[in-house]
């Protein structure tokens, strides 16, 4: 049988010219014998009346690969993501459709470039399953198995490919960066760029790639938006006086449908842990340091002015200073504040279940001495109430009182209602793993305050500027403003935040894969050659950044 792909036939009329094309001589002669058939049968009809009829048979084999590239006249890339986890999704879907003719006009625009490339992309994972449901139903995607503790293996896909993607945990970029620059690949990642990779500098320099960190959402569009904002405003010779920057992963109004007014797309751990986490910033002039214990405490109210509907508060992240050295403007900006936003009542309510001892990581007499403890039993110990009545909101809010844990009602109220809300108070037993009270609240956090299915998530970011200009010019407050929900389609879902990280790590590929991105060795997207472009194409395909001026 003929492989329709593999031939085709032109006829011109008067002067007939026939080209025939197959991968099978014994079928190729056949045609031709039954072209000349009828082209002799046609001459002596006088069909082509005092026309000559002739006809030129041209006889060759054209391979399948050559047909398509014929056909569709793109540029070939490929692009190995590493890690199958929440954020892959929309990197893969995001470079699978480059090349497709509804991304043609943001891409010849954002890019300067006349052709678009079409980019295959390799997904790879410890469990292929993970990688085969991450690629289902998309065109241009195939899934692997790897384990990067295989060298070998490691090292073949890497050479097969244009740009790497490591969506690893952070400990394990490294691994990944070490064999990209064996190999002079570029490699794109959304961690924080920590010392190890900072160690790499030399070594990808030397080999000629770029190793782009911190391209996600925090980091990274957080990165490009403060940097157009700086700059631009020295380009006009102005002086920031003050930069606050806020962003946060939280439900979105609808989905806050609990008294923490928050939800869990992963395990709570690490989101408790980074509430304890001491902080360190800037404003007016002063240093200011907050212990972990004092952080949740610290958390202030805060509202955005383009956004007046949702009421909101912040609590102090981390290191600000460093932002300050990063964005170059640490010795001229009296405050320099970065905050992690959530809802408001949140800070109050997560203090107090800090206080009665709800975070504690020691191991808890009732979990560890072999004995069967429900949440209840476990919930009377905490609270020193007796395990044979009932427990319900009034005896929770009046012991806080009387413990000393919460001196507003209000706030006791709503500390009842999250524990109720959490079933410590069920009879349920605990589960064996759980050893510590800490153990107990992420147990409980994980089950009770997950999205469901049909609940959307948003990411909120939010930058403020204050600039001084010279020469008696008015000051001026500039304001960046993302705001993205998540969305619902086909029966999948895609969050807000792996939309928000997946897209721009994706973006940085593409980038490089475009040579775009001149610098070599460990960069952050704080230059214009990389924010410049990114940013353009974010907004292209419909991550809206708000921006004003007052």
């Amino acid at each position: 049988m003929i492989k329709e792909e593999l031939f085709f036939i032109t006829i011109v009329s008067y002067l007939t010219r026939v080209q025939v094309e197959a991968d099978d001589k014994e079928v190729l002669d056949q045609i031709i014998d039954s072209l000349n058939s009828l082209a002799n049968h046609d001459k002596h009809q006088g069909h082509f009346g005092k026309q000559e009829n002739n006809i030129s048979v041209k006889v060759s084999k054209i391979q399948e690969n050559d047909m398509k590239k014929e056909c569709d006249g793109k540029r070939k890339a490929s692009v190995l993501l590493i890690g199958a986890g929440r954020v892959c999704r929309p990197a893969v879907e995001f470079l699978a459709s480059v090349g497709s003719d509804a991304a043609s006009e943001w891409y010849e625009a954002c890019l300067d470039v006349d052709e678009q490339k079409d980019i295959e992309v390799i997904v790879a994972s410890l469990f292929v399953k993970d990688a085969q449901e991450i690629t289902e139903g998309i065109p241009n995607a195939t899934a692997v198995q790897l384990d990067v503790s295989d060298q070998e293996s490691l090292c073949k896909l890497i050479s097969q490919v244009g740009v790497v993607i490591s969506l690893l945990p952070a400990s394990c970029h490294v691994i990944v960066a070490n064999e990209c620059i064996k190999l002079k690949k570029h490699l794109v990642t959304a961690s924080y760029v920590d010392d190890r990779m900072l160690a790499l500098d030399t070594n990808a320099k030397a080999a000629d790639i770029t190793i782009l960190g911190e391209m996600g959402l925090d980091p990274g569009i957080d990165h490009m938006m403060a940097m157009k904002m700086i700059n631009e405003a020295r380009m006009r010779n102005g002086r920031i006086k003050s930069f606050t920057s806020y962003c946060g992963g939280l439900p979105s109004p609808a989905a806050a449908n609990n008294p923490l007014a928050y939800k869990f797309s992963w395990s709570p751990a690490g989101a408790i842990r980074a509430g304890r986490n001491p902080a360190t910033y800037r404003y007016n002039g002063q240093i200011v340091h907050v212990d972990g214990d004092d952080l949740y405490d610290s958390a202030a109210t805060f509202r955005i002015p383009d956004l007046p509907a949702f009421s909101l508060e912040c609590l102090p992240n981390r290191d600000s200073l460093v932002y300050g050295k990063l964005y170059r403007i640490q010795d001229e900006a009296a405050t320099i504040f970065r905050g992690t936003l959530r809802y408001q009542g949140f800070g109050k309510i997560m203090a107090t279940l800090a206080k009665i001892g709800l975070f504690g990581t020691e191991p808890h007499p009732l979990l560890v001495d072999g004995g069967s403890a429900t949440y209840k039993t476990f919930l009377c110990d905490l609270f020193g109430l007796e395990r044979e009545k009932p427990v319900g909101e009034q005896e929770i809010v009046e012991r806080l009182t009387k413990l000393g844990h919460s001196k507003d009602p209000g706030t006791a109220a709503m500390v009842a209602k999250t524990l109720m809300c959490l079933g410590l108070h069920e009879e349920t037993e605990v589960p064996s793993t759980c050893k510590t009270a800490f153990d107990v609240a992420c147990s409980r956090m994980e089950e009770r305050l997950a999205y469901s299915g049909s609940e959307q998530d948003m990411v909120l970011l939010h930058h403020e500027l204050e600039v001084e200009f010279p020469d008696g010019q008015p000051a001026e407050s500039h304001r960046g403003t993302l705001l993205e929900f998540g969305s619902t389609k086909d029966g999948r879902t895609t969050t807000a935040m792996a939309l928000t990280v997946g897209v721009p790590v994706a973006i940085g590929a593409l980038l490089l894969l475009e040579n775009k991105i001149k610098s070599r060795g460990v960069l952050r997207p704080i230059e214009p050659e990389v924010y410049e472009p990114a940013l353009e194409i974010l907004q292209a395909v419909g991550i809206k950044f708000i921006e004003k001026v007052n």
